[in-house]
């Protein structure tokens, strides 16, 4: 193992956990309701090995090939970790990631719903997931629209296989970050308000912030925020 590799590594981890306890203590939370959610894109099996055994153990994937192949090798090397799928997901590769990871972030239409209650039910489990919301409305976000998300509830039972436990949003880009804090505030308020109107108490989960607007996110009420760059540097070509 790369010493200069595992250095950098592990004491960006610690950075970014101490930066999300700060926040989450700052907005007067408890940080072990905050989950990091650590995303591997691009980086190979030996720096996973390094997070898992500094106690990272919430890892995610934007792509299904990637993902899958991914969880395979941390099963032949006999490594305990959860893996989320937090990138876009096409209907045609739902097939290989339901019952393998621990949940689906980015759910953003019925149709995929339905995919995923096909394999869940052939395999008699329930998958857990999260209704990606595209909460600023911009045309490149995927999501559905904030006015839809009741319709979705309203039919849980059309889905016995599902459990719906949150919903995720992208924030656009700001060269301030501060200015991402409306579009974080609006996900929670709109989580609040479903959980209440279609008495869904699993409702828990808001999956929000990165890089580069993780504070925020937390100061707002986050419970999963990814970090990518920020654990592991630059991807690798």
């Amino acid at each position: 193992m790369n010493d200069s590799r595992k250095n950098l590594i592990e004491n960006n981890l610690d950075s970014l956990r101490e930066a999300i306890d700060v926040a989450a203590i700052a907005a007067g939370r408890d940080p072990v309701s905050i989950k990091l959610v650590a995303v591997t894109k691009s980086h190979p099996l030996s720096d996973i090995e390094i997070a898992l055994s500094h106690g990272q153990q919430t890892l995610g994937e934007n792509r299904v090939q990637e993902l899958t192949e991914k969880i395979e090798a941390t099963k032949e090397h006999g490594l305990a970790c959860e893996w989320h799928m937090i990138g876009t997901l096409q209907t045609n590769k739902v097939r290989f990631i339901v019952g393998e990871v621990a949940l689906i972030h980015s759910v953003d239409r019925i149709r995929l719903l339905r995919a995923i209650e096909k394999y869940a039910s052939q395999q008699g489990i329930v998958q857990d997931v999260l209704l990606q919301v595209n909460v600023s409305g911009e045309s490149s976000k995927h999501g559905f629209g904030p006015e839809n998300l009741g319709h979705v509830l309203e039919h849980q039972q059309d889905f016995p296989h599902i459990r719906i436990m949150g919903l995720m949003t992208m924030a656009p880009h700001f060269e301030d970050p501060e200015q991402t804090r409306p579009v974080f505030a609006r996900l929670r308020q709109l989580r609040d308000e479903l959980a209440v109107k279609y008495n869904s108490p699993q409702l828990t989960e808001l999956s929000m912030g990165m890089t580069n607007d993780y504070i925020q996110a937390v100061g707002e009420g986050a419970t999963l925020v990814r970090g990518g760059s920020a654990i592991f540097g630059q991807q690798y070509c």
